[in-house]
């Protein structure tokens, strides 16, 4: 298996999943900006705002190649005389919705590889309800478990864990939403967090936390993006906008790294919400769905 099977994969979702958006969307469809990377290859952005159901979405995929930062050399335990020529591609995802019903969610899935073979598989995806819904959160955890249980059953127990832990708001002391799953360093044919499984098999893997999207995501716009709301509602959405930029530029490494290695700014911000609000001290009513809301950010829950 080639990086470019793997690129040709990727590219092919991206473009499903934009399709089955827009398909459900109905009032927008999304703009491509193509762009080049400094140190080798680019990538395909693509953005919908304004639509019937989508405030602002992005849906990226990239390809990039060039030399390791010394950083993530650090990071990844290279030595100076090991290579440090890497190829890093994937799809990223974040959809920011109108109607305060209808949550955010995120996904990302990516294979990194070195020029001397050594290549590994990460990603994960995570759901973000402004007002949690309990049988939401447990639909889309089971969702994600039968996807995990296909590929090892060691899987969802470990990087349901691994998300409770990765989306964490740490000077809120909550998470970012009701979690899902994180994964990383899934080295093929090796012990650890892969669990032996070859490269075909963790690429199966990824494919199918990758196909899982569309279907899940188009089902809450369909549910509830007809959902009446009130301006007291919307505020509350605003305020909670306000946590998931708090955590992206604060928290996400993926976020700071780009940053900080020169990476492309607007790509890299598609994440954050076209309007967020930050009240000072806000606490909501004791018993209200806002309060509700609160009580299950935290770590642990058994979905």
């Amino acid at each position: 298996m080639k990086v470019e099977d793997i690129e040709s994969f990727f590219k092919d979702l991206q473009d499903r999943i934009c399709a089955a958006i827009e398909t459900r969307d109905g009032g927008a469809s999304f703009h491509e900006d193509l762009w080049q990377h400094h140190s080798g290859g680019g990538g395909r952005t693509r953005l919908i705002q304004n639509g019937a159901v989508i405030e602002k979405g992005g849906v990226n995929f990239s390809s990039v190649k060039g030399e390791v930062h010394p950083r993530l050399r650090a990071q990844m335990n290279l030595s100076e005389n090991e290579s440090h020529q890497f190829t890093a591609t994937g799809v990223s995802i974040v959809m920011h919705p109108h109607n305060p019903h209808v949550p955010i969610i995120h996904m990302n899935v990516r294979y990194f590889e070195l020029d001397n073979g050594t290549c590994w598989f990460g990603g994960g995806i995570d759901l973000t309800p402004h007002y949690v819904v309990e049988e939401d959160a447990r639909a889309f955890h089971q969702t994600l478990k039968a996807a995990c249980d296909k590929h090892h059953a060691e899987f969802y127990p470990k990087f349901k864990t691994w998300a409770d832990d990765y989306f964490f708001i740490q000077h809120r002391n909550e998470t970012r939403g009701v979690g899902g799953i994180f994964f990383d360093y899934l080295k093929p044919d090796e012990p650890g967090n892969g669990q032996g499984l070859s490269k075909t098999q963790l690429f199966e893997f990824v494919k199918e936390v990758g196909e899982n999207f569309a279907p899940v995501y188009t089902a809450f716009m369909q549910k509830y993006a007809d959902k009446p709301f009130t301006e007291d509602q919307k505020q509350w959405q605003y305020l909670r906008r306000g946590r998931y930029v708090e955590f992206n530029l604060v928290w996400d490494r993926g976020t700071k790294f780009g940053l900080e290695t020169n990476g492309r700014t607007e790509s890299i911000l598609m994440s954050l919400p076209p309007q967020a609000n930050w009240e000072y001290n806000f606490i909501p009513e004791p018993g209200s769905a806002e309060a509700e809301t609160l009580g299950w950010l935290r770590k642990g829950v058994a979905w």
